[in-house]
């Protein structure tokens, strides 16, 4: 006698998709802010007197805007997980 472990209900699939969310809201500009302080680092024009600040803002405006993709990105990704659990 074999029995089949417990599927995951809809409930606990969403909010394991809006933890994937918040986890994307705060990882993926995390990641973004590295990267682009890395370009920003090998870029010639980024700290001469000509940019004015324009590198950092950048890097800020890029930064902010990306934590509502990654929110997108990790709802999706966890909630596609979980529907593909359920079906076993």
């Amino acid at each position: 006698m074999t029995t089949e472990p417990a599927r995951p209900s809809g409930w606990r699939i969403f909010g394991k998709a809006l933890l994937g969310a918040l986890t994307g809201f705060f990882l993926v500009p995390i990641i973004i802010f590295i990267i682009v302080l890395i370009l920003n680092f090998f870029n010639a024009v980024c700290g001469t007197p000509g940019d004015s600040g324009g590198c950092e803002m950048g890097l800020a405006t890029i930064t902010i805007a990306s934590a509502l993709p990654g929110a997108v990105i990790g709802f999706v990704v966890n909630l596609v997980r979980g529907l593909r659990q359920r079906r076993g």
